[in-house]
């Protein structure tokens, strides 16, 4: 009944708000964000400047906090002086729902207040219904958009329908490993990991990355409860009000189950027997919402058939490693599973993942145009009694798909040999994360 008079005020009409009081708003929100520390310039900057002379509205996609409006920040300090720009914050509560009818006096009162620009910033637009009809109307005349939200969904499917081909989007990640040693000022190159010393340096990095994972504000403060504000939020406003699922405790039940379990199989009718939930569509429907907040993603056993793909067994990954420190139940902390989460978030930057099982299992496949290009399997030391199966694994995905190379990825441990003629590499995460960004 609370969440129900939440969701109506959430989505009810909000009284007219005068011009007194839409003017003290923007005031607010523009000292706000030009008094918003600068941070730690992040890896994807670089490519958001590269779309700044683009006529296109660039949309910035991401998890809550994951830096979207710290990357605002930084490109209205270095690209547009701190001053030829406007800006609306609409995860202000006073203009939650605001009309996009209404959004000429937005535009009126910031004229009125710091004259004609042609920058606009807008974040978490998602809370604005139709705005897509205004950004369309002033993109015609010439204006460059910048907007940010939280839903990766309902942004492409409103963007989609007005703005078609006119807008280019960027995912805003949490921290990389080489982005928490640049927040950490760790003297770090090209050279780092090959030196005893610096060696010794970055792994004790990697540890504290591995379990605190790389959310900007938790990695500052070192609060657990940003991270469960965050959390808390992504079910509320992203999920329950805005897919108006009145019963939040049954959300709390399923996602609180998928991630005690992250990184190990599961199918939604194994789901049903430890939730309340009944209807496999329903438990499809709730997992695909957190999917589109960014927060989590489910990958597929590989198969060549679609449909095989759709009713096997799903693996399930939370987008950064401090969630699973904090929200889980565990006593313990399995780091071979925080690895492999840790890895899967790395290849999920940009590539298609699936894994394999046949008569053995193995990690990841990585997708590139339609054909499988590396296998990886994960653990956190390889030994006498799990060395057999992890090799195993790999070597029969190796052979499925016709690949030379294989990759074991380990906490500590490095080699390389070959066996029936195929060349298999195990190395230290922190080594191959650190080949693998551009330092």
């Amino acid at each position: 009944m609370v969440m129900k008079r939440f969701i109506n005020s959430f989505f009810g009409y909000i009284s007219m708000l005068s011009e007194a009081e839409i003017k003290e708003i923007l005031v607010r929100q523009r000292e706000t964000i030009l008094s918003k520390k600068y941070g730690t310039e992040r890896t994807v900057l670089r490519e958001l400047e590269s779309k700044i002379n683009l006529p296109h509205v660039v949309v910035l996609t991401g998890l809550r906090r994951s830096g979207k409006s710290t990357l605002l920040r930084q490109l209205i300090k270095k690209h547009y002086k701190d001053e030829d720009f406007y800006y609306i914050n609409f995860e202000d509560e006073r203009l939650f729902n605001f009309p996009a009818s209404e959004f000429n006096r937005l535009y009126e009162a910031l004229i009125e207040l710091y004259g004609k620009k042609k920058i606009f910033f807008l974040d978490e637009i998602q809370n604005v219904i139709n705005f897509e009809t205004f950004v369309r109307r002033l993109y015609e005349e010439g204006f460059k958009f910048f907007i940010t939200g939280s839903s990766a969904t309902l942004l492409s499917r409103e963007l989609g329908t007005k703005l078609t081909g006119r807008h280019v989007d960027i995912v805003v990640r949490p921290f990389s490993f080489l982005e928490f040693l640049k927040l950490k000022e760790a003297d770090i190159n090209k050279e780092s990991i090959y030196k005893t010393e610096t060696k010794i340096e970055i792994k004790k990095y990697f540890e504290e990355y591995l379990i605190n994972g790389g959310m900007p504000e938790y990695l500052i403060y070192k609060d657990p409860e940003l991270l469960t504000r965050v959390y808390e939020d992504t079910i509320i406003k992203d999920i329950a009000v805005r897919y108006k699922v009145d019963n939040v405790a049954v959300l709390r039940q399923l996602y609180s189950f998928l991630i005690n379990n992250f990184a190990n199989k599961f199918s939604y009718n194994g789901v049903k027997k430890f939730t309340s939930i009944k209807s496999v569509n329903t438990i499809k429907k709730f997992i695909s919402y957190l999917e589109e907040t960014y927060f989590a993603k489910t990958i597929n056993k590989f198969d060549y058939s679609y449909k095989k793909q759709i009713v096997n067994d799903k693996k399930f990954y939370v987008l950064d490693n401090g969630f699973i420190g904090v929200l889980s139940k565990k006593l313990t902390k399995d780091y071979g599973w925080l690895l492999e989460n840790l890895v899967f978030n790395c290849l999920n930057d940009n590539h298609e993942v699936f894994y394999y099982f046949e008569k053995a299992e193995c990690d990841f496949l990585v997708i590139k145009n339609k054909e499988v290009k590396k296998v990886i399997q994960v653990c956190h030391e390889l030994n006498e009694k799990n060395r057999g199966r992890e090799v195993e694994g790999l070597l029969e995905a190796m052979n499925k798909f016709k690949l030379k190379e294989g990759l074991i990825l380990t906490n500590s441990q490095e080699e390389e040999f070959k066996l029936d003629g195929k060349k298999i590499v195990i190395k230290p995460v922190w080594k191959w994360v650190t080949e693998k960004e551009d330092i």
